[in-house]
C-alpha cells in the first residue's frame, strides 16, 4: 500500500489569484445576490463589503466544500479538479467552520479567504478536519443548506498510518522525538481504541453527524484508493455529481515512473504534489496490523450499510 500511497499525491500548484477567462458552468448554485442574502442573515450588521476586481471577478460563499477526510487523498482531489476551467479553489486550508477564532470572525473573512473567481465558476475549499469535527454540519448548514460536500475516503488502517507518519515526520523536521507508532497503537497490551487516529477512521461515526443535516445525494464519496490507482474514473464521477461539463480527460494523468505514481498534466505543463506528500509508512508488525484491520471491519460494515456501497478494505 505505501507504493500507492504515493500514487494519491500528486502536483502542488500555486492557484490563480485572478482567473484569466471567464467560466461557462451555469449550474453554481450560490450566486452573489444569493452570497449577499446569506451575509445579511448571518450578520448583525449589514456592512458586508464584496471584493470585486476590475475584470469582474470577486471573492465569493465557496459552494463546494471537501470536508475531510485527513490523509485521505484530499490535496490530490483538490489539484486534480482545479484542472477544471469552471473550478476556483481556495488556496490553503481555511478552517472557519472547526476554529473557534474562525468561525466568531463571520462570514466575511470566511469570503476574504477565498480566490477571486467568476460568477459562474464553483468556488472549493478543502479543510479535512471538518469531516470529524462535531460541530461543522450544523455550522455548514446554517450558512448553505445546498452544499455540495465532497469526502474521499481510504482504507481506515492505511489512514491510521498515514496519520501516524504525518505527524511523526513533523516532529522529525523540528528534530523532535517521538514516540513509535506501537507505542500509540498498543495500550495494556490491547489496541489502544483511544488514539485519535484509530477515531477519525471510524468513518460511519461522523457520517451519521454529517446525514442529520445532509442528505446522502448532497455527499459524494470519493474512493480514495482507486484514485491512486486509476485516477480519472473517480474525477469523472466528481464532474457530474457537481453538474461540471465534462473537460477533464484521461490525457490531464500521466503516471511517472521515477517517482512510482500519478501526476498531472496541463497545457503542456507536468506537475507533480510536493514530496511531503505520499512518505512510506513505517513498519509495523503484521499481528499488529491485523489487530487494527479486525477492529475496523464492523465499523467498515456499519459505513457501507449507511451509505448503501461498499469499497474494498480489509
Amino acid at each position: 500500500m505505501a507504493a500507492f500511497l504515493l500514487g494519491a499525491v500528486l502536483l502542488i500548484v500555486q492557484p490563480q489569484i485572478v482567473p484569466s477567462r471567464p467560466a461557462i458552468n451555469s449550474n453554481a448554485e450560490t450566486s452573489q445576490s444569493v452570497q449577499r442574502e446569506l451575509l445579511k442573515k448571518t450578520s448583525q450588521k449589514n456592512d458586508f463589503k464584496e471584493n470585486i476586481h476590475s475584470n469582474g471577478t470577486c471573492q465569493q460563499l465557496p459552494q463546494t466544500i471537501i470536508i475531510g477526510v485527513r490523509k485521505g487523498g484530499t490535496r490530490a482531489l483538490l489539484e486534480m479538479l482545479s484542472l477544471h476551467p469552471d473550478i476556483a479553489a481556495a488556496e490553503s486550508e481555511v478552517h472557519f467552520f472547526d476554529w473557534e477564532d474562525h468561525y466568531r470572525n463571520g462570514l466575511q473573512w470566511y469570503i476574504n479567504q477565498m480566490p477571486f473567481s467568476y460568477p459562474n465558476q464553483i468556488t472549493v475549499e478543502k479543510t479535512p478536519a471538518y469531516f470529524t469535527s462535531p460541530k461543522v454540519p450544523e455550522r455548514v448548514y446554517n450558512m448553505n443548506q445546498s452544499m455540495r460536500l465532497l469526502l474521499i475516503l481510504r482504507d481506515p488502517s492505511e489512514r491510521v498510518l498515514s496519520d501516524y507518519t504525518q505527524v511523526f515526520y513533523n516532529h522529525m523536521q523540528k528534530h523532535k522525538p517521538y514516540p513509535s507508532i506501537e507505542q500509540f497503537l498498543i495500550k495494556n497490551g490491547e489496541l489502544n481504541v483511544d488514539y485519535k487516529a484509530i477515531n477519525r477512521s471510524l468513518y460511519y461515526i461522523h457520517m451519521q453527524n454529517w446525514l442529520k443535516y445532509f442528505p446522502l445525494d448532497h455527499i459524494h464519496i470519493v474512493d480514495g484508493d482507486k484514485l491512486i490507482k486509476d485516477p480519472f474514473p473517480e474525477i469523472e464521477k466528481v464532474e457530474r455529481f457537481l453538474k461540471l461539463s465534462p473537460r477533464i480527460n484521461a490525457s490531464n494523468f500521466y503516471f511517472n515512473k521515477t517517482k512510482g505514481f500519478y501526476c498531472l498534466r496541463d497545457s503542456g505543463r507536468e506537475r507533480c504534489l510536493h514530496e511531503s506528500k505520499g512518505r512510506a509508512h513505517p513498519q509495523v508488525d503484521s499481528r499488529l496490523l491485523e489487530k487494527l484491520q479486525e477492529y475496523f471491519h464492523e465499523p467498515n460494515k456499519k459505513f457501507f450499510e449507511l451509505v448503501g456501497r461498499t469499497f474494498d478494505w480489509h
